[in-house]
């Protein structure tokens, strides 16, 4: 596993571009992710961007991930406002897969989970056949132990990965099936943001998902999604997908066998877009690979972590202490699977 980025040798920084006598320092921290800092206190982020987005969204498409830190930036409108700067019209988080709660205009908390347990590497959304081109998180207070926020590039991962699993996934693509209870899982109402049965039937068939209710409360999902996509500027190939994820397999033992025992069936799991099983001995390699590849950082406040989402996934390390990291995802993007 690669080292934590406090481990890792910083190369020699060099100005980016100058606004009177204003600097700002890029540095490569890690593989995959650019630093900018400026030389001087109190400098506006918003408004050195006025002249540098470009640049920047060029170091994206390289790179994966821009940190900016030391920034006059401190609240989250602010991010808001920078992050629309960057990406356009921001993302409604529609079809969600955990919980958030909206804090800001389209701004959300990160993912609500256990302190004690880590999120695995994903890259947003790629459970679905739309999702962010962009996503942004801004730190409004970092946890006083843990809780970076690792990432890795999907491009390193999509090679790394062995070609006969690869082949496999790319040939038969994804089968994600969703079990929505008020007990089990997320509700249906808080997934699809609608108390009506019509607007989430509808919503399903546009996206090519299959629906079966059973009653008011319990509704099931499953939708054929792609394993790989390609970056629709750079042309690179990338592993897209979350199966490791919603695989039952990813969940522990004790947990699976309680679920199970006690609603009859899981909340979610992955298969191929046959409806075959996936080999377990297959996942597991794949998690490898996504922690061989994963970098991390100590988040600081005030901190903006962008990230081209197709080039580079994320997760979290567990913690302790209060945090408070905010989400906010633009640029949406659409698969070419068909229904």
């Amino acid at each position: 596993m690669k080292s934590e980025m406090g481990n890792l040798k910083t190369v020699r920084r060099k100005p980016l571009s100058l606004s009177g006598e204003d600097s700002v320092r890029e540095s490569l921290i890690a593989d995959g992710l650019v630093q900018f800092r400026p030389d001087v206190e109190g400098l506006s982020l918003s408004q050195w961007l006025e002249t540098n987005r470009q640049s920047v969204l060029d170091k994206l498409q390289t790179t994966g991930a821009v940190l900016f830190r030391d920034f006059n930036l401190l609240s989250i409108p602010d991010f808001e406002q920078l992050l629309t700067k960057l990406s356009g019209e921001l993302v409604d988080y529609s079809y969600r897969s955990t919980p958030r709660n909206q804090v800001s205009g389209k701004i959300y908390t990160s993912t609500h989970y256990p302190a004690h347990q880590s999120i695995a590497l994903h890259n947003e959304m790629s459970y679905s056949r739309q999702w962010p081109m962009m996503i942004g998180f801004f730190c409004v207070q970092a946890a006083s132990e843990g809780g970076e926020t690792p990432i890795a590039d999907s491009r390193r991962v999509f090679a790394q990965i062995d070609p006969a699993i690869r082949e496999e996934f790319i040939r038969k693509q994804v089968m994600y099936v969703r079990n929505y209870d008020d007990t089990l899982d997320l509700s249906w109402r808080e997934v699809f943001q609608t108390d009506s049965r019509a607007e989430v039937e509808n919503y399903c068939r546009k996206a090519g998902m299959k629906v079966q209710w059973n009653g008011d409360k319990q509704l099931r999902t499953s939708q054929v999604c792609q394993a790989v996509t390609e970056h629709p500027v750079t042309g690179e190939m990338v592993w897209f997908n979350q199966a490791h994820l919603f695989h039952i397999s990813s969940l522990e033992k004790d947990v699976r066998s309680s679920l199970q025992s006690a609603a009859g069936t899981e909340p979610r799991n992955a298969f191929f877009g046959d409806g075959s099983e996936i080999d377990e001995a297959a996942l597991d390699h794949i998690r490898a690979v996504y922690d061989n590849e994963k970098v991390a950082f100590s988040w600081q406040r005030g901190d903006i972590l962008i990230l081209d989402n197709i080039l580079t996934a994320h997760g979290r390390n567990p913690y302790r202490g209060p945090r408070q990291i905010v989400v906010g995802m633009g640029r949406l993007m659409e698969s070419l699977v068909e229904n």
